[in-house]
């Protein structure tokens, strides 16, 4: 154990497990706030499988939440070079239950900490952590819904050089455990029922997240630096600059979708609803997927090709996609995806009912969604951005290219 441990108490792991890591536990709204439920559904991973090889360069689904990171032949490098880096990033994506393996070497530095960590948007969160003042341990942790009511959920296991040897650490996420492993072989496994009989659990969409931050900085708390090996001092003495580096990232989605929806407060796996078919979970991009129902609690939207490369979309009897359109009963959105080939020509017509008439053109490609919402007044609609969803309310004005054009004109209800 690292000696800065030994002497922690029950209140200093408390400290420490509430880390200052604002890059990785920032969420933008929170679905078991009652305030600020519904939340836009998170957007999916649409198969089952995601590979990223950071030796190659950067790739795209990927974005950066804090910093900046260099590509090089060792990977993508996370670089602390001076107080107040912490470069952080996250895929554009959630996943549902999967398997997340990161081929890396973590950052030396005393009170640098190294990060791989899984987290949803009410803190369900999983975690490896590296100690920059260690060389020879990393830890595993894990939290449901924020809780830190009970401090014995880390475990540290034993791994040879991992600053200077290349590791792949496992995360293996399922309805029923949670299992570390290092180098294919398990280290722990978590049952669900050992969470506070499951209401611990992290049951819910998870975005992964990489980063390097300096949890020995002066302007954390004591037991936080405690936690972290201790005091950081930046300079070259001290051996700054410090780099996390990591190589290959494989991720594997149990549950592909479009998009997963919170449908209610509680923050339990049962609230959570899969948007969209996959085709058969072989595509590669939101954009590529179409928009299914939900539920049985509203009429869907069902869009049907047309000659030209158009669609022509009209309500659905007995299904829902309550989860993606307006909260209003009175005028049901329509979800429509312009297909391969829908060039600019291409005519998405949305005839919702009583909602109202919308004519939308999609984009000159098939990466451009659209999304048309039944409004007072038939009018044009331009394209949202490639892989974007908009839904809204039904009332008179114009939604042009994502933008209110007209004051009042549209209630915009989620983004993906």
């Amino acid at each position: 154990m690292h000696p800065s441990r030994v002497s922690t108490t029950a209140a200093a792991a408390a400290t420490a497990l509430l880390l200052p890591r604002a890059a990785f536990a920032a969420t933008s709204c929170n679905p078991t706030n009652s305030s600020q439920f519904p939340c836009t559904p998170n957007p999916g991973l649409c198969k089952t499988s995601f590979s990223t090889d950071f030796t190659s360069g950067q790739n795209t689904s990927w974005r950066m939440t804090y910093g900046s990171v260099d590509y090089t032949s060792a990977g993508a490098e996370f670089t602390i070079a001076k107080q107040g880096d912490a470069p952080t990033m996250t895929t554009d994506f959630y996943i549902w239950y999967g398997k997340v393996e990161v081929t890396m070497k973590s950052a030396p530095g005393q009170g640098i900490i190294s990060s791989i960590v899984l987290e949803s948007a009410d803190y369900d969160e999983v975690d490896w952590e590296f100690f920059g003042s260690v060389n020879t341990e990393v830890e595993s942790n894990y939290f449901g819904k924020g809780n830190t009511t009970t401090y014995d959920r880390e475990e540290y296991h034993t791994v040879s050089t991992p600053q200077d040897t290349s590791h792949v650490y496992t995360i293996d996420w399922t309805p029923t455990a949670l299992t570390w492993s290092i180098d294919g072989t398990a280290v722990r496994t978590l049952a669900r029922s050992a969470a506070l009989g499951g209401a611990n659990y992290p049951q819910t969409p998870m975005a992964v997240k990489l980063g390097v931050w300096a949890g020995g900085d002066s302007s954390n708390g004591y037991w936080t630096r405690e936690w972290a090996g201790g005091n950081t001092t930046y300079s070259a003495a001290a051996g700054m600059p410090w780099t996390m580096a990591v190589e290959k990232v494989e991720i594997t989605n149990y549950n592909p979708a479009v998009a997963y929806n919170w449908t209610d407060t509680s923050g339990d796996s049962d609230s959570i609803a899969l948007l969209g078919s996959c085709a058969g979970s072989s595509s590669s991009s939101i954009a590529s997927a179409s928009v299914s129902a939900a539920s049985s609690s509203a009429l869907a939207v069902v869009s049907t090709p047309v000659a030209g490369g158009g669609f022509v979309s009209t309500p659905g009897a007995g299904s829902s996609i309550a989860s993606i359109s307006a909260a209003s009963s009175s005028a049901l959105a329509a979800v429509s995806t312009p297909g391969a080939g829908a060039g600019a020509g291409g005519i998405v017509v949305s005839t919702p009912g009583a909602g109202g008439v919308v004519i939308s053109t999609p984009g000159a490609s098939s990466s451009s969604i659209v999304v048309s919402t039944p409004i007072s007044t038939p009018s044009v609609s331009t394209p949202t951005p490639a892989g974007a969803v908009y839904t809204g309310a039904a009332v008179a004005g114009t939604l042009q290219s994502g933008a209110l054009v007209a004051a009042g004109a549209l209630a915009v209800a989620a983004f993906l």
